[in-house]
């Protein structure tokens, strides 16, 4: 499983939305490295901000 599979599956089972620093907590996955695929996920459309500084993923 890449990170990106990772993230997503952490912020599906949380079913609500997370902070990057609580994604990091979750899965075990060093920030910078959240930080970096959140970008990515936001490029492609794959989560949104329903909350300032808080994300999920756009298709639940």
């Amino acid at each position: 499983m890449n990170e990106k599979e990772i993230i997503l599956n952490a912020m599906k089972k949380a079913g609500e939305p997370l902070s990057a620093g609580k994604v990091a907590e979750l899965t075990g996955l060093d920030r910078k490295i959240v930080d970096k695929t959140f970008a990515e996920l936001k490029a492609e459309g794959a989560i949104i901000s329903p909350v300032r500084c808080k994300w999920e993923p756009a298709s639940k």
